[in-house]
């Protein structure tokens, strides 16, 4: 049936809402956008008269379709070439959605996005909905049709399995920003010990190049090895100039609320590492390099203003 104009507005002021539910749900921002447009197509078929609660009921109808996605993504990504890895937000996307809590802000990060692959459909549904967007137990009971203790007890499990995944403590933003640019200086130096200083015993280096972008199919693992990655990475030469499309600028920002490197060619992000940094150096390094989840990058990029780059690579 035909929508008024009440109709489309009601569902354009939730629509920020369902957005960042459905990213953090999917991990994609195309896939999230997807979600929002078959929404809307349910909204348009349905007699919203009839409809009480509209935010409960789109919530409830996005949820179910990202269900149905997240439970077609894990047979997609099982035929994935190399690591997958969530497509990355830069500062001031919309979909970031609310920031105001610890809680909130960390839902979205990179690590624990990363970490959520882990959880069962239902318990990422639970644990984004109860951490991010702070819906009661009976709400989200409601949602997934279960009872409330269920809800409670699902969401104990994914608090459980995320935690168990999680940094040991993280450091504050002043602290973060300078150990990214000393990292910067360490990287380029063209020696490993530099690097290893910085990085936990433990460290590990995810790229997700999706088979377009050449990306270790296996994480590095360990200070020394991670280290020798890195310096190979940064080492100027003609070949990896020539694959980047030119000489990348590489600026110290943010991505999903985290610390952060984005490299640039020509106003095209090519490249976003983020950099997942606790009290005893860095933990983990996750790097986008496919191209096809860093088109929304680089149109966010192209609207901000972000100064001059630290460095200019090969």
């Amino acid at each position: 049936m035909a929508l008024t104009v009440d109709d489309v507005d009601r569902f354009e002021a939730f629509m920020p809402r369902l957005e960042a539910i459905a990213y953090r749900l999917l991990g994609s921002a195309s896939d999230a956008e997807d979600a929002v447009q078959d929404t809307f197509l349910r909204w348009q078929a349905a007699d919203t008269d009839r409809i009480e609660v509209p935010e409960a009921w789109l919530t409830k109808v996005l949820t179910n379709l990202c269900l149905n996605q997240l439970t077609s993504a894990r047979a997609r990504r099982e035929t994935y070439v190399g690591q997958w890895l969530p497509e990355p937000l830069l500062p001031g996307d919309p979909m970031l959605g609310p920031a105001d809590t610890a809680e909130q802000r960390e839902s979205v990060s990179y690590a624990v996005l990363a970490l959520m692959e882990r959880l069962s459909p239902n318990e990422r549904v639970v644990y984004v909905l109860r951490e991010a967007f702070g819906y009661p137990h009976r709400k989200i009971a409601e949602i997934l049709d279960i009872t409330e203790s269920a809800a409670q007890q699902i969401l104990h499990r994914a608090r459980k399995h995320v935690a168990e995944g999680k940094a040991r403590s993280a450091v504050d933003e002043a602290a973060a920003r300078r150990i990214v640019e000393e990292f910067i200086e360490a990287a380029t130096s063209g020696r490993t010990e530099p690097l290893v200083r910085l990085l936990t015993a433990d460290a590990v280096s995810i790229g997700d190049g999706g088979g377009k972008v050449p990306a270790r199919t296996k994480p590095f693992e360990g200070a020394v090895a991670v280290a020798k990655f890195l310096r190979g990475l940064f080492k100027p030469g003609k070949a990896k100039r020539a694959m980047a499309g030119g000489s990348p600028g590489v600026y110290v920002t943010t991505a999903n609320n985290g610390p952060a490197l984005v490299a640039v060619v020509d106003g095209r992000v090519i490249g976003v590492m983020c950099l997942e940094i606790t009290s005893e150096g860095i933990a983990a390094i996750r790097a986008q390099a496919n191209p096809d989840k860093l088109e929304r990058a680089t149109q966010r990029w192209a609207a901000s203003d972000h100064g001059e780059p630290l460095l200019n690579l090969y």
